[in-house]
């Protein structure tokens, strides 16, 4: 009997206690947000106008990796206003395209209906990592400063220089951009190649020494976290969209307040009201950061 007892024993199968799975979510929000002010912000913008008779439209720049969604966030605040889904500004589909889709320099104003609303959307070509790919770094700098016409194609080899026909010496202040906005991917940031990071440090110091705002627009969160995906108003608990964050201001240098999660509209066929708060609420603080800097120049 005992060495039947002690065969069974030898047999006996322990199996490992399943470590629980970690809950995605934070138990309070990271950032407080009223998910019914989607009307109030609209209106809000639609009722916007610039601090100075000297610049009806306010531009502003968007930038950005290639494939980090750009054209598309464009597009999706466009969407917002015209309640449907719009595709102005082209966007490359190709799985895995690697260079640019943007090509020339394009300002693209807002229309609410038939009415254009003051500020203006300013579309460069991609930033790569290497030297000679994407956008050159002087190219950005001086789109920001009003010294390149719209139409420019972007050189991937060389930026633009004072003798060609599309730079502008002496600019006005309503060829200006007063905002930069970066565009970021959340599912691709921690993957940003340092060589890129290097190109936006360049160009945050030469536009931050002229004071002008910066913000990050933290695109394809829906791609980077599943419950996300799943349902856009968990983006504030996500501890993954946290993480992201965090990393993004850690590589960026720039605070979380300057930093905007959305979903871009990419698959969908109407427009959502979750979808666009989260869209009008950035472009709410881009729009304001545009017109302080604009109230400081004229105080200054």
């Amino acid at each position: 009997m005992g060495s039947s007892e002690s065969k069974s024993a030898q047999h006996e199968v322990h199996h490992p206690t399943p470590t629980p799975t970690p809950n995605p979510e934070l138990d309070r929000p990271w950032r407080e947000f009223d998910w019914g002010q989607k009307e109030a912000l609209k209106e809000k913008l639609e009722n916007f106008s610039s601090s100075s008779p000297d610049v009806k439209d306010i531009k502003i720049l968007v930038a950005g990796q290639v494939g980090a969604g750009k054209s598309s966030f464009i597009n999706s605040v466009n969407n917002v206003f015209q309640g449907r889904i719009t595709s102005r500004a082209l966007v490359d589909t190709a799985a895995g395209g690697s260079h640019s889709f943007t090509q020339n320099l394009k300002g693209y104003v807002i229309r609410s209906g038939n009415k254009s609303l003051p500020f203006v959307f300013k579309d460069i070509m991609g930033l790569e990592a290497q030297v000679m790919a994407g956008s050159q770094t002087d190219d950005i700098i001086n789109a920001v400063f009003g010294h390149v016409k719209d139409g420019y194609k972007f050189n991937e080899e060389k930026a633009l220089t004072h003798k060609d026909q599309h730079y502008t010496s002496d600019p006005k202040l309503s060829d200006q951009s007063f905002c930069l906005v970066y565009v970021i991917a959340a599912d691709l940031i921690q993957n940003i190649d340092d060589k890129l990071i290097d190109k936006l440090k360049i160009i945050r110091r030469a536009i931050s020494d002229e004071g002008i705002p910066q913000l990050v627009v933290m695109t394809k969160v829906d791609e980077a976290c599943p419950l996300v995906d799943k349902d856009l108003r968990k983006i504030y608990t996500s501890k993954k969209i946290k993480e992201k964050m965090d990393l993004c201001s850690a590589k960026i240098g720039l605070p979380l307040s300057n930093i905007f999660p959305v979903k871009n509209y990419n698959k969908e066929t109407d427009t959502q009201g979750d979808i666009d708060v989260l869209i009008l609420k950035a472009l709410e603080q881009i729009v304001q950061n545009a017109d302080d800097r604009l109230v400081d120049i004229q105080s200054s």
